[in-house]
């Protein structure tokens, strides 16, 4: 062994490296995914909260997949209930329940109603028994594999099918678990699309198959429906489809081809097993064999030692070049929402001026129509624009994982020969600003289409906030970039500037604040502070602009002091509320909404952040005619209203120099960035 000595600190460190490879963090089988919280909130130390400690201690505990319990006495009892996903080891799922029952109380401090999902399980409580139930008013649709599929139709039919049928052996599979997964093979030349469905073990038959129908039903219907995939996670049952395998094990029910494409060379649902071939040969003596294990092993360490100087050094390179390089990579690795530039420029003919909606200080948004006869419109940044690489990688990473049928549609990106392109579903009405401050069109906005028109933006707005798994804060919520379908139903465009939080981040402060003034929250504007109480502040500025039919900042145009805040507080205090509706409705409204909305829109501006309700709050406020609301407090702010300032990018705090802004005239909204 001594002529192996000079091997021996090499090898250490090659340990020592193989070590912290082996020790670096994995992905956790308790992965969060969503929560609501619920119903009243107990009091500490309240015999509720001993239930609750007692029942989420003994569902802890539990050994099964799933199960139920019940504590506290019969006036005061707490129901609980826990399930891990079918195909989830044993040791996963005790390990998913134990961090689902730490952390609900935390996700959902004194709610008397809770539930959470994770990947791998879902933690449910309450105070009153919802067992055997098969209500789904809380499920919550997540996006988890966005894109443009080929052949989109066809792909979309596949996966009815698929999980329909998977829902279906689901039902008939009550032991242990209705569970049951799938698998089609539809296409040769495309990725087999593979579904997982579920219900809870409290359900009969009957109301799993009802559970799961309506989930399914709800997704398909509404253009949460992802391309490639998605998962709506219920109360009592989820399912979920993806083009690659996400389960363990193989699928209940393979489906075989149905289109006749080129034939397949292997069965792509399993992956081939890897073969290992022998370093050795036969007919060597020991002698060559150790010498040549010697040369091997130093050959091996020393690429180990390599691969970890060449990781160190490229560590210590410029982090600004670094995280450019990684946002283009980012950007580039999204393989399924790339167009080619023929493609576009064959669309828009060459980006012809006859194609054009609009123009702003990044560039210019045209239309254009797809060889399938799509229409779509396309936002071409111009060489010198000021809304860099990180503006557009925020827009296409935020638009292309938010599907909501009140948020615009991402379809595309295109980066090729200096061209930064971002490719919209085309929206014929272009945005909502183009018909509420037109003199004519307006009046295509009777009291029907604003009330619906409010209720959507509340529910995008929601989405954003509280159903998402993204939790993300828009920060330039306006009427320009609110954008209008053929039946005028609104979608919430321009994600340039928007920020995601953490699932227990409340608030973040930033030195760049960027936004438009009339619609900014007084703690943003002058302190930076945001969090989504600045944009129900923006969305209360809204309702009000849609009941007067009057811009935020028009006031001050006629050398008016007063602003939209101070003139709608001044006619609610006075009980003349509705003397401040549009006067292009005449008499045509519902009294009751337009004061319902006109008390929202004011409790949304609140000065303090606290007082403004939640867009779930406020959804329930206007959906609830019978509904009691809080009465508002004269709000004080309303930044750059009265003095003509439209919109700025305050690097400088103490510049008060505002920069001419486009108005939005087209359908993808316009902003004008500095650059970070």
């Amino acid at each position: 062994m001594a002529r192996y000595r000079f091997l021996l600190l090499p090898l250490l460190v090659a340990a020592l490296v193989l070590l912290l490879l082996q020790s670096a963090p994995t992905a956790t089988a308790e992965h969060f995914l969503f929560h609501f919280c619920e119903g009243s909130n107990y009091t500490a130390n309240s015999s509720f909260h001993s239930n609750l400690r007692t029942l989420l201690a003994s569902l802890s505990s539990s050994d099964s997949s799933f199960s139920t319990d019940i504590k506290g006495d019969d006036s005061n009892k707490t129901y609980g209930l826990v399930m891990c996903r079918g195909d989830v080891g044993s040791n996963d799922c005790k390990d998913c329940i134990k961090a689902a029952s730490n952390n609900i109380t935390q996700l959902c401090p004194q709610s008397m109603k809770a539930i959470v999902w994770y990947d791998y399980c879902q933690l449910r409580y309450s105070d009153s028994l919802f067992f055997t139930s098969s209500a789904n008013d809380g499920r919550i649709g997540l996006m988890v594999n966005t894109g443009t599929q080929q052949d989109p139709g066809t792909f979309m039919a596949k996966a009815k099918e698929l999980m329909g049928k998977v829902a279906d052996h689901a039902v008939r599979n009550s032991s242990p678990l209705f569970f049951a997964t799938g698998m089609i093979k539809y296409r040769s030349d495309l990725p087999a699309i593979y579904g997982l469905a579920q219900c809870t073990g409290d359900l009969s038959a009957d109301a799993c198959s009802q559970c799961l129908q309506g989930i399914l039903t709800y997704f398909w219907n509404d253009s949460y429906a992802a391309q490639r995939g998605g998962r709506i996670l219920g109360y009592s049952c989820n399912f979920r489809y993806e083009v690659y395998t996400f389960f363990a094990g193989d699928p209940t029910i393979s489906l075989g081809t149905t289109i006749s494409p080129p034939p397949i060379a292997s069965n792509t649902s399993h992956p081939p097993t890897p073969t290992v071939e022998s370093a050795s040969q036969s007919g060597k003596g020991k002698k060559n064999t150790g010498a040549v294990l010697a040369i091997g092993i130093s050959l091996a360490v020393a690429l180990v030692l390599s691969f970890v100087f060449y990781i160190c050094f490229h560590k210590r390179r410029s982090a600004k070049n670094t995280a450019g390089k990684s946002k283009m990579e980012e950007i580039l690795n999204m393989e399924s929402l790339l167009f080619d530039l023929s493609i576009l420029k064959s669309a828009t003919d060459n980006f012809a001026d006859s194609n054009k909606l609009g123009q702003g200080g990044f560039g210019t948004v045209y239309k254009g129509i797809l060889l399938d006869g799509q229409e779509i419109a396309v936002k071409r940044l111009s060489v010198t624009s000021r809304q860099g690489l990180e503006e557009l990688k925020n827009e296409l990473l935020l638009v292309a994982k938010l599907q909501h049928k009140n948020l615009v549609r991402l379809r595309g990106v295109c980066l090729e020969k200096e061209e930064k392109l971002l490719v919209y579903e085309y929206l014929p009405n272009r945005s909502l600003d183009t018909f509420l401050f037109d003199p004519v069109k307006c009046k295509q906005l009777n009291w029907p289409r604003r009330f619906e028109i409010i209720r959507g933006i509340a529910r995008g707005l929601r989405y954003l906030h509280e159903e998402s798994h993204l939790k993300v804060i828009h920060r330039d919520l306006k009427a320009s970039n609110l954008l209008l379908d053929a039946e005028l139903n609104p979608k919430i465009a321009d994600f340039g500037m928007a920020r995601l939080f953490g699932v227990d981040q409340t608030q973040k402060t930033t030195s760049r604040v960027v936004g438009t003034f009339g619609y900014m929250a007084p703690e943003y504007a002058m302190r930076g502070q945001f969090s989504v109480k600045a944009d129900v502040f923006s969305f209360g500025v809204l309702v009000l602009e849609i009941v007067t039919g009057r811009k935020s900042n028009s006031f001050g145009d006629s050398g008016n002091e007063q602003d939209l805040l101070s003139y709608t507080w001044e006619h609610w205090s006075e009980d003349t509320g509705l003397e401040i509706v549009d006067p292009s409705l005449g008499e045509r409204f519902s009294r009751n909404e337009v004061l319902r909305c006109i008390q929202v829109g004011l409790l949304c501006v609140q000065d303090v952040p606290a007082n403004r309700p939640l867009m779930s709050s406020a959804i329930l406020m206007l959906d609830s005619p019978t509904a009691t609301l809080q009465a508002p407090v004269q709000p004080t702010f309303s930044a750059g209203i009265s003095s003509g300032i439209s919109s700025m990018d305050w690097t400088d705090r103490s510049a008060t120099e505002s920069k001419s802004i486009v108005s939005s005239v087209n359908d993808v909204t316009i902003s004008e960035l500095h650059p970070r």
